[in-house]
């Protein structure tokens, strides 16, 4: 598979659809919003980000790439949704940031450049691509020898299709419909095989738990539903 066939032009399509609400709370990405600071703070408990060099793939309007400039990183954001880079640059420029928006698969920067970064994450992006392994694989390349990757994904069980399907897009509504496929979800070891092959090692795994009525995500061990991960790149 090329770097240029490692997107669907439907998920693009429907994550260029709600370009707009992407910094509003309440529209249909209000549940990026109520993950960003839980993934922040998993990112800053295990790397210090001031001054270091960090790539966020699948970066769409900038959320967590913005927090993580505020963190005192120096960040690059690549997407391969135009319109949600829009956003995202024009976001940015209205509140004084540096950051460099590039519309580029991972595949391609991982081609170009090896090695780049200290830090990469990855997240809420695997489970829409057609294939994850090249993602993850991608994102190995780019991070220097000893620097960390963080990823997270939905675990392919009977309850993450209840919760992240059912409940999310057709009961309570917190999703647009259709935003997820369970087929695409990915079990944690389904993506630590991939991230074993890429030189990458485990070093911590958490689940996410979500409590609806009053929108609060925290930390969990049981991952049988959305989970992140952080891994280190093997010094050769």
């Amino acid at each position: 598979m090329t770097p240029a066939q490692n997107a669907d032009p439907k998920e693009l399509q429907r994550f260029e659809a709600v370009a707009g609400h992407w910094w509003d709370p309440q529209g249909p990405l209000k549940t990026l919003h109520g993950m960003n600071p839980l993934r922040l703070r998993f990112i800053k408990e295990r790397v210090d980000l001031a001054g270091r060099k960090v790539l966020d793939v699948g970066c769409g309007g900038g959320l967590l790439t913005e927090a993580m400039t505020a963190a005192g990183a120096n960040v690059t954001g690549i997407d391969l949704a135009h319109e949600a880079l829009l956003v995202a640059r024009l976001h940015a420029i209205e509140n004084g940031l540096a950051i460099d928006y590039c519309e580029t698969s991972v595949e391609d920067l991982a081609h170009t450049s090896p090695a780049a970064f200290d830090v990469v994450t990855c997240l809420e992006m695997l489970e829409h691509v057609p294939d994850p392994a090249s993602v993850v694989a991608s994102c190995a390349r780019l991070v220097k020898p000893g620097g960390r990757v963080f990823f997270s994904t939905i675990n392919r069980t009977p309850k993450a299709w209840l919760m992240a399907v059912v409940g999310a897009e057709y009961v309570l509504n917190i999703l647009p419909r259709g935003t997820h496929e369970y087929a695409r979800f990915i079990r944690p070891s389904e993506l630590a095989a991939w991230m074993r092959a890429a030189g990458l090692a485990t070093e911590t795994i958490s689940g996410v738990r979500y409590w609806p009525v009053v929108n609060h995500y925290a930390l969990s061990p049981v991952v049988d539903v959305n989970y992140l991960v952080c891994a280190r790149r093997e010094e050769p």
